[in-house]
């Protein structure tokens, strides 16, 4: 580094001040004078000088490079009457001057730090005004970098640094501005940020500063992946589930799909009658339903990364009042079998109470042949 800088620097910084201190005897005084505030310009932006107490019926508005308001340091010059401009030997070509006479750089450069004079004519009076401006650099954004990037929801935390040399440092998640609460804690000096209790809604991270001339500056995108769920397993089927009973006739087809929201995706199992079943996939077929298969299954669903898991099971049966098969060309409904059964038990035993009384009816009548005898 140049030993010399910071003496030019301290340098341009008393000019810069006696330029701002000559302005406020200016204004005090109701002179024209170079706004303090635009006296300050940032490397690769626009920079505009702008003019303060200055004449309405000006005949030209001419900025020069310099202490003087000569023709051979002149940038440029504004008639407002013929509302032309005219060019002098240090124009560089990122100049011009607005019809309110403020003198605008553009793409600003550190070569473009010094003395600029504007010079207002009236035609009865002419006025002039001195400033120095200084070209800074905008400051190198901040950095971050957080203790992991993959999380558990409401099980892990983050903490975050923010790398800068500011002090007015802000915070955002999930593209939010936030502060500290009962799930953050920003530190005292603004550079780091905890997250206690993480959320699925906690997917990015970034900090923010403000530069000079009040420019933000934001960190990389540090983005989370948060891991949660299964929230809920949802159950579709075909026949319908009604009060965790799936009605379904020998011989049709049944289709059963589970459904669940987790990050990362879930995975799926299915039991039957307790058994666990080969299927791993989210939806099972059964093309032509069998006496074997009715029962009782349940859908399983698991998160491998937050260790949670979540189930719905129903019941498949058949349909009440269903029609059993007595022969192929004969039917009669399950209520009529029942009916049938009972009327069958009760005729036979009257049939065998009529037996029973007739046999000791004709035992009682030979024993009383035997007697007379």
């Amino acid at each position: 580094m140049d030993p010399s800088r910071p003496r030019c620097r301290l340098w341009r910084k008393m000019v810069l001040l006696a330029s701002l201190l000559a302005c406020g005897i200016h204004q005090a005084f109701g002179q024209m004078f170079i706004s303090p505030d635009s006296l300050i310009g940032v490397k690769g932006f626009r920079t505009v000088l702008v003019l303060e107490n200055a004449t309405q019926d000006a005949q030209e508005y001419s900025w020069h490079r310099g202490a003087e308001d000569t023709v051979e340091n002149m940038i440029v010059s504004y008639k407002p009457p013929f509302n032309s401009w005219l060019s002098g030997p240090m124009f560089s070509g990122r100049e011009n001057v607005t019809r309110l006479g403020d003198l605008v750089i553009r793409r600003s450069a550190f070569s473009d730090t010094g003395n600029y004079t504007v010079r207002v004519d009236t035609g009865n009076e002419t006025q002039r005004a001195t400033g120095w401006l200084e070209i800074q650099e905008l400051e190198s954004k901040p950095e971050i970098w957080a203790n992991t990037s993959s999380v558990v929801e409401d099980v892990d935390s983050v903490a975050a640094i923010c790398y800068t040399n500011a002090t007015n440092i802000r915070w955002y998640v999930d593209y939010t501005l936030v502060s500290s609460n009962d799930r953050m804690t920003i530190s005292p000096d603004l550079q780091t940020l905890i997250i206690h209790r993480v959320t699925r809604r906690d997917r990015a991270l970034y900090c923010e500063i403000d530069t000079i001339m009040e420019i933000p500056r934001r960190s990389e995108i540090l983005s989370l992946t948060v891991a949660y769920g299964p929230d809920e397993v949802l159950l579709s089927t075909s026949p319908s589930i009604f009060k965790g009973v799936l009605s379904a006739k020998i011989g049709s087809q049944v289709d059963m799909a589970c459904t669940a929201f987790s990050v990362p995706s879930p995975k799926y199992h299915w039991s039957h009658n307790g058994s666990l079943l080969s299927f791993s996939d989210a939806s099972i077929t059964l093309p032509s339903l069998a006496w074997e298969q009715m029962g009782r299954y349940r859908c399983i669903v698991d998160n491998p990364v937050t260790q949670l898991t979540m189930y719905r099971e129903f019941q498949i049966q058949t349909p009440r009042n269903i029609p059993v098969v007595v022969n192929r060309g004969f039917y009669i409904s399950g209520a009529k079998v029942v009916w049938l059964i009972v009327m069958i038990v009760l005729g036979s035993l009257y049939i065998c109470g009529i037996l029973i009384y007739g046999l000791i009816s004709n035992l009682s009548i030979r024993r009383s042949q035997l007697n007379e005898c």
